[in-house]
């Protein structure tokens, strides 16, 4: 079929808007913390699933040391520190600019790419970062009654939202070191997983996930048995909860990886960027917040500055 890859994508992009939709719903009705821990949980048993219908075990099975230790490590910033912070976002900002913040996403993995993995830039990927933070700057400055440029949204989410983006961009360099590390041990046994080695990557991330949310909720909680108890008797909590883990861990990620088969990785990593647009119109409608015409002007500039990183 023509386009496949890229239609693809365009779902994926889909998913992981409903997906930021109901994380925001969800987190207002029980908060960011206990939220990650119920959607960790839900994350590891349907990537359980997968692995035990695709490879037979369901389990990240042949990963070494140093595959554990690296995409552990990844998954504690980008899970435990990255989503925690963006669900925080979520509740302070909304959906629409954490998903417009979370762009910031790709020059912070260039960044740390180029510092842990020794990859180079680009001059068109460091041009694609000043027109990413320039359509970020376009949608949430504005101008106040003295004709002053001021931050129109609480500062504390836009940091919540930067720190988020810093995780997942960080944490996504540190995943593709240990993958590193997981196709040597797979070659070592010769043993191939083809596109299932990057989900069992993910179940290792989800994992740390899980249990760091889960000593974060209790330990440093003392109503972390309450939380949880109240957020599971909570219908409409659970309803949201499972719609963010299949739209983003399950559905989003499987489709992903699916799309890079049938189109080029730049083409599919530009279109699933494309989020943040998406998400106009359903903040539009489902939480009847006002968009300027700069806005869409920003979330515009900001994934056109993504797009030039896969150029």
């Amino acid at each position: 079929m023509t386009y496949l890859g890229e239609i693809i994508s365009i779902l994926v992009a889909v998913s992981w808007t409903a997906s930021a939709i109901f994380a925001e719903m969800a987190s207002k009705k029980i908060g960011s913390l206990t939220l990650n821990v119920i959607r960790m949980s839900m994350s590891l048993f349907f990537l359980a699933i997968i692995l035990w219908i695709t490879v037979g075990k369901p389990y990240p099975a042949y990963a070494d040391a140093n595959t554990w230790l690296w995409l552990s490590l990844s998954g504690f910033i980008g899970y435990v520190l990255g989503d925690y912070c963006l669900f925080k976002c979520y509740i302070s900002i909304g959906s629409r600019f954490g998903q417009l913040l979370m762009t910031v996403a790709a020059p912070v993995a260039a960044v740390a790419a180029w510092a842990i993995l020794d990859e180079k830039m680009s001059d068109t990927a460091i041009i694609g970062m000043v027109v990413t933070i320039a359509g970020i700057a376009m949608s949430i400055f504005g101008k106040n009654e003295n004709n002053k440029v001021k931050l129109k949204l609480p500062l504390i989410g836009v940091l919540y939202g930067l720190a988020a983006a810093t995780g997942q961009g960080v944490g996504l360099v540190l995943s593709k070191y240990g993958m590193q590390f997981y196709q040597q041990s797979l070659d070592a046994n010769n043993v191939s997983m083809g596109m299932m080695m990057p989900v069992a990557s993910t179940m290792i991330r989800a994992i740390m996930g899980f249990a760091g949310f889960t000593v974060a909720l209790f330990f440093f909680s003392r109503s972390g048995y309450s939380r949880i108890n109240n957020a599971v008797r909570n219908g409409k909590a659970m309803i949201f909860t499972f719609s963010a883990c299949m739209f983003g861990p399950v559905i989003g990620v499987s489709l992903s990886l699916m799309a890079t088969l049938y189109t080029s990785t730049g083409v599919a990593q530009t279109i699933m960027a494309l989020a943040p647009v998406f998400i106009l119109l359903p903040a539009y409608l489902l939480f009847n917040q006002k968009i300027t015409a700069l806005e869409i002007i920003g979330a515009v500039v900001s994934v056109i500055g993504v797009s030039l990183f896969f150029i």
